[in-house]
């Protein structure tokens, strides 16, 4: 059977500089960088598999694609899609789990050398000419923060804490996690013993808004966030509340509760607040092993069996 795929988003995925070779031995496929909401069953209704990132597929749609065979989400979160809908109506919904766990880690750490060494603010400062006008070799907007002996607290102790938590130990920190099991005492525990404290669980009702004025309260005054899974685990006016008022020292994120982000997001303009365009998993070779394990998912399909599958 010659399966018709249709790719509802592929742009962030790939602007150009990826092959789509190994999708398209598995059939015609057809590409759309974008799909805004009002085209979404059009562009879908002759597809037998149907691949998005981003775009919402929820109960509605998919009653209205009686050919959908298929669905596979081009990431690893996957609620942008009504899994429960799908199941009802035999459709199958796959994600590509662990392909950017590397790239996911170097970020993370990457905002936290940022935070205590300040390096490309420094850079910019000598663009514009200030060490020119120094008075001294050297100089600074403040002191540099040495991590080791430093404890790093991870919220999420899956295949991504995991991986932050070596390289933070390579740097000569102590790793501590919070887990789903262990119950507010030891969240307390990780949020009030820890410099840093990095968020690497999956948004659920349990973890919404995790970080709030509550926990907050629990930090340190010198205290880091760091935060490069989804932005719903934040209350962003807590957070900018307490970047402001200096309650923490500072935040990197990666993720913000909406992408892209209003204009009056307080976080854009809070102290000490870096924040990235939700880039953490967009390296080339994470992009690429997406591309493949995607391809491979759908290849078992074909075959009439299925792999990570999460409905």
């Amino acid at each position: 059977m010659d399966f018709k795929i249709v790719i509802l988003d592929s742009f962030t995925l790939s602007p150009g500089d990826l092959s789509w070779a190994a999708l398209e031995r598995l059939g015609a496929v057809t590409f759309y960088d974008r799909t805004p909401a009002h085209l979404i069953i059009e562009r879908s209704l002759e597809a037998d598999i149907l691949l998005t990132n981003k775009t919402p597929l929820d109960a509605t749609t998919l009653a209205a694609l009686p050919k959908l065979k298929y669905i596979g989400v081009l990431a690893t979160g996957h609620n942008v899609v009504d899994s429960k809908a799908a199941r009802e109506r035999s459709i199958p919904v796959t994600n590509v789990p662990e392909y950017g766990t590397p790239s996911v880690a170097q970020h993370a750490i990457s905002l936290l050398l940022e935070l205590t060494q300040q390096t490309g603010h420094l850079a910019k400062t000598v663009q514009q000419g200030q060490w020119v006008k120094s008075l001294d070799f050297c100089y600074w907007d403040k002191s540099p923060i040495e991590l080791a002996g430093k404890t790093l607290g991870i919220i999420g102790s899956g295949r991504i804490g995991t991986a932050i938590a070596k390289v933070a130990e390579a740097l000569g920190m102590h790793a501590q996690f919070a887990t789903r099991t262990g119950g507010d005492k030891q969240l307390e525990s990780v949020i009030r013993t820890s410099d840093v404290i990095s968020l690497n669980c999956p948004l659920t009702a349990l973890t919404k808004e995790i970080i709030c004025e509550r926990t907050i309260g629990w930090m340190k005054s010198s205290a880091l966030l760091i935060n490069t899974s989804r932005g719903g685990l934040i209350n962003e006016s807590d957070l900018a509340s307490a970047l402001n008022t200096g309650r923490i020292a500072g935040a990197g994120l990666d993720v913000l509760s909406t992408e892209p982000p209003t204009a009056t997001n307080p976080l854009l303009n809070a102290k000490n607040c870096i924040i990235t365009p939700h880039v953490a998993w967009a390296s080339t070779k994470a992009r690429e092993r997406l591309i493949e394990i995607a391809a491979t998912n759908i290849k078992v399909f074909t075959e009439g069996s299925i792999i990570n599958c999460v409905n």
